[in-house]
């Protein structure tokens, strides 16, 4: 372990702008749940055109999230930041401006562009800068972006749609991507040496046919249609296999496209599933919970906005609290004790009903954050602790494609649990009023698909309890693994 805590001046404008960045990119991921109603209106499209707008996103990301491990080793930091800003701000404006749906499409995919840069650039630039002594503390404050970011993305893109137009919510993306781009131009400086990897195109199809093929699997899956939709099984078959062989190449070559030698280190590769199991609640819950009081309680986009709001506050303070007692405490007893405050509200969860106040709801997910707060920074912390600093950006890369894939998978696997209790609710119950019948299978549903969230819990609970202490810190005779 280091011996040097401090973080120089420069360090902190670095990484301040990074996470800035961060921080846009990843409200624009929400952004548009709330503004689809208006653009259907607006531009005369189907819904299921317009979710296009949420699901092309995430399957841009999921594609170029992958290839990030090559651009951080061949480009600059200010090369690829202020790219990736473009991006953004052409994007940005392009949707505020366009009066076509394709050319608001267009624009949201070049969002994404810049996004899938973004992303993990922040992480692979933290590992470099930020000694492992304070790396709690500082990935704590990054936790707020990529934890309450999505939560506040609805709240802000419903109030702004429920007094001006859904363009407003581009220009205040444009307005805040140039601001940062003006500082990037400026205070950004380069803190990492390049090289010149070679592109292994064989990598790259498929890189981009395997996670493309399970994020869009997955998302579709969520839609209405489900599982029921062969292009869902199609495409998740052949993203598998696609990405069984990516594996089996990326271990043969001399420069893979993303290591896989982070993976050799048990430590590393049970942080990562555990990450991933919180994380697929984490979205998951954020779809659920204001998906049935929507229904169920009849809450506009905006209500349940604020509904979510405390505990998006909740768990950015209880993520940066948890960074820092990551380094005085350790992250054993924080997972353990954010895993348990897991496993007891989404228990009392089990309990809720259209008659459930939107009080008691707000504490119950507020409550609910402080587990997820408590446990997600320290076990991303810890896997990005067992990487040598020569794969710091392969690491960077798994953990943020990790993220994509577990907020695709999470909402389709517990929105379809959801679906099927519901519809055996249904087929098995005298009910005959519609209204009372649709708000009863919606509950047995929700109930259903927090019970098996219990059953994740349980299971990241059992996982966390074969790590231990020693494991806080990259052993120096594992640095072999690079």
């Amino acid at each position: 372990m280091t011996t040097n805590e401090k973080m120089s001046t420069q360090s902190k404008v670095i990484l301040f702008i990074l996470i800035l960045g961060n921080f846009l990119c990843l409200i624009s991921e929400t952004v548009m749940n709330v503004a689809l109603p208006s653009i259907i209106s607006t531009l005369h499209v189907t819904t299921s055109t317009a979710q296009w707008l949420s699901t092309g996103y995430m399957l841009i990301i999921g594609i170029s999230v992958p290839v990030s491990a090559f651009l951080i080793q061949r480009f600059t930091l200010r090369q690829l930041f202020i790219t990736a800003m473009c991006l953004y701000v052409i994007g940005s404006l392009i949707g505020f401006i366009t009066p076509f749906f394709s050319l608001l499409f267009i624009g949201r995919m070049i969002q994404a562009l810049g996004t899938g840069i973004v992303l993990p650039l922040v992480m692979s630039t933290m590992l470099t800068l930020v000694p492992v002594s304070i790396r709690g503390t500082v990935m704590g404050i990054f936790n707020v972006a990529i934890l309450f970011a999505p939560a506040i993305g609805p709240v802000i893109s419903g109030l702004i749609i429920q007094y001006y137009s859904w363009r407003i919510v581009f220009l205040g993306l444009l307005i805040a991507a140039v601001l940062i781009l003006i500082i990037a131009v400026f205070k950004l400086r380069n803190v990492s040496e390049t090289s010149k990897p070679t592109i292994h195109i064989p990598s790259v199809i498929l890189s981009t046919v395997g996670f493309g093929g399970v994020v869009y699997g997955f998302s579709t899956a969520g839609e209405a249609s489900g599982w029921g939709n062969p292009i869902v099984w199609i495409t998740l078959v052949v993203g598998v296999l696609a990405l069984a062989f990516f594996v089996r190449q990326q271990t043969k070559l001399s420069s893979p496209m993303i290591s896989m030698k982070p993976f050799t280190s048990s430590v590393f590769s049970r942080a990562m599933f555990l990450m991933f199991l919180i994380m697929m609640i984490q979205f998951s819950m954020m779809l659920i919970l204001p998906l049935y009081f929507q229904t169920a309680a009849g809450l506009t986009p905006v209500e349940t906005g604020f509904l979510m709001l405390p505990g998006g506050i909740t768990l950015a303070l209880t993520a940066m609290i948890g960074g820092r007692l990551f380094d005085k405490v350790g992250f054993k007893p924080l997972i353990i004790i954010g895993l348990i405050f897991l496993m007891i509200v989404l228990s009392l969860f089990t309990q809720i009903s259209n008659e459930t106040t939107t009080t008691t709801a707000a504490i119950l997910y507020a409550a609910f954050t402080i587990g997820v707060g408590l446990s997600i920074g320290p076990v991303m912390t810890l896997g990005m602790n067992q990487v040598p600093k020569q794969l710091h950006a392969h690491g960077s890369a798994i953990s943020n494609t990790i993220n994509q894939v577990s907020g695709a998978i999470g909402p389709a696997l517990y929105t379809s649990i959801m679906a099927a209790a519901s519809q055996h609710y249904i087929q098995h119950t005298n009910e005959v009023n519609k209204t009372v019948l649709n708000i009863q299978s919606m509950t047995q549903g929700v109930h259903t698909a927090y019970r098996a969230a219990i059953v994740f819990a349980v299971v990241s609970f059992i996982l966390a309890l074969t790590l231990k202490k020693k494991d806080q810190y990259l052993e120096t005779d594992n640095d072999d693994l690079s």
